[in-house]
Order: structure tokens, then sequence, then C-alpha cells
């Protein structure tokens, strides 16, 4: 029982010594380096960054790329990035919420990005995924694909493939499968 007063007492101390603002959330290691990455952050100019939570929850952010260059010039993709407590020991889950024509981008908004899987080392950082990001959309990859059928134009017929991503951008039909309009 008087061990209960004790926690009680050290309580009431704690809150007395802020000053009656709640304690600080203490970080974990994968907020500190998160936060370290975002500080160093040197993204190229078809890129930009939001918190749609507000800054209290740097773990999930969007990135938007606006391609200048290839077969997606023009076009807005935006991804989500669910960063991991464990981060950088585990990588950042990515999902492009634009629903995309792309070898390397599966209808459901998965990325086939190595460096995302199998390539993922601690050393590597959110700006080494967004330039890699940046990369799938000037070169798009037809040797290790998500989407077989995109990749399959892209290695046979380059031209059908560049009309079909246009026709997926304006908003129009592949096939089948229809595309949210997003030039």
């Amino acid at each position: 029982m008087i061990n209960l007063f004790k926690i009680k007492d050290q309580k009431k101390g704690d809150a007395a010594n802020t000053n009656g603002k709640p304690a600080a959330k203490k970080q974990s290691p994968g907020e500190l380096r998160l936060h370290k990455d975002i500080a160093e952050l040197n993204l190229p100019k078809t890129t930009k960054i939001t918190f749609p939570n507000g800054k209290d929850d740097l773990m999930n952010f969007e990135c938007t790329i606006k391609p200048d260059e290839g077969y997606y010039m023009g076009g807005k993709f935006v991804f989500t990035f669910q960063v991991p407590p464990a981060y950088p020991h585990e990588p950042p889950k990515v999902k492009c919420k634009t629903k995309v024509y792309h070898p390397n981008i599966d209808l459901e908004g998965n990325v086939c990005l190595n460096i995302l899987r199998e390539d993922w080392k601690p050393v590597l950082n959110i700006n080494t995924i967004v330039y890699g990001l940046n990369l799938l959309f000037s070169q798009p990859n037809d040797e290790d694909p998500l989407n077989h059928d995109a990749a399959a134009v892209l290695r046979d017929d380059p031209k059908k493939f560049e009309k079909n991503v246009q026709r997926a951008m304006a908003g129009g039909y592949v096939g089948e499968t229809h595309f949210p309009r997003c030039i």
C-alpha cells in the first residue's frame, strides 16, 4: 500500500517539474533516424513531401512525384510511406496511391523497387528511396515487373507502351482497366 502512495507522489512531482505540460513523448530510434533523414532531404525539383497527419506523425507521410521527362512526363503520382519503428533496420512500406500503368507498380499500388525489399540496408535512407521512385518513372524496368502486361508491352512494342501510358494518364482505359486522370 505504501508503494502505491510513493508512485502517486512521484507522478505529482513529475507533473510539477513539467510546469503542468504533459511530459514529452520519448522518440524511438526509428523516429530519431527518420527525423535526421528528413532534415537532410535533398529532393529533386520534381518531388514534394507532405505530412497529412501533421508534424506529430513523421512516420507516415506522402511523396508526390511529377516527372519532367520520359513516358510519364506531366503526370502526378502520390506515394504513401509508412516507416516502421525498427527503421532503419527495416525499410519503409511504400505504396502508390495513384493508379498507374507501369511495369514496376501493380494496380493495387505495390512498388517493385529492389531497395525496398532484398537490397535494403540500414545505411540507405528516405532520400535514396525517393530517388529510386523517380528513376522508376524515367527508366521503367521490364525485367523485374509487378505488372507483367505493361512490362511485355514495354519490351515488345515501346510505341504502344507510350500510347497506353498517355491514355491511362489522361483518364482512359488500357484493355479492361480504367485509370483515373493524373495529368
